[in-house]
């Protein structure tokens, strides 16, 4: 797989299981980029919906995706600290500029002292049911869910303290 450079900005996309197109970041700046892990970020960037429907981010963020691991983590930057977006999902790939991923729907919301909560549980085991996840992959997005649960609970990865600020930083070197 090829990779994304450093400097370069992409889009990320996000897909449902049954391919169609969910939502669309345009513009965000990748700050490292290999074939395993993909560090981006954006701030006011604009989104658009599958409806057509567009809105501004309104933060900066720093996102990490994995080509291994079943989830991709905002860390959103807000004044009264960093705010984690978790979404289960499936691994990256990068092509026609760029970050795609299947989105599943289970999420997990970290704040700030690292107390996080699950959410739309009831919207995964909807779309599960519509759209016939085969019981292998229920088996590996929770399993995934659980080793995302672990990573915030250790403070690993994105959640390391520091991870975000010192990412935001090289952001702020190509503005």
């Amino acid at each position: 797989m090829v990779a994304p450079k450093a400097g370069t900005k992409i889009q990320i996309e996000s897909y449902k299981h049954n391919g169609q197109l969910h939502r669309i970041w345009d513009n965000s700046l990748v700050l490292k980029g290999t074939e395993t892990i993909v560090i981006g970020a954006n701030d006011k960037t604009e989104v658009m919906e599958s409806d057509g429907r567009k809105w501004l981010t309104r933060e900066p963020a720093i996102c990490y995706f994995h080509s291994k691991y079943w989830f991709n983590i905002i860390g959103m930057l807000r004044n009264d600290g960093i705010y984690y977006y978790c979404n289960i999902s499936s691994p990256f790939i990068y092509e026609d500029n760029a970050i795609k991923y299947i989105d599943y729907d289970l999420d997990v919301k970290v704040y700030p002292d690292m107390t996080f909560d699950l959410l739309d549980e009831d919207e995964y085991e909807e779309h599960r049911q519509q759209m016939n996840y085969p019981r292998v992959l229920d088996r590996i997005l929770h399993h995934q869910l659980e080793y995302l649960v672990r990573w915030v609970r250790q403070k690993k990865g994105p959640f390391l303290p520091g991870f975000v600020d010192e990412w935001y930083e090289r952001y702020l070197t190509y503005r």
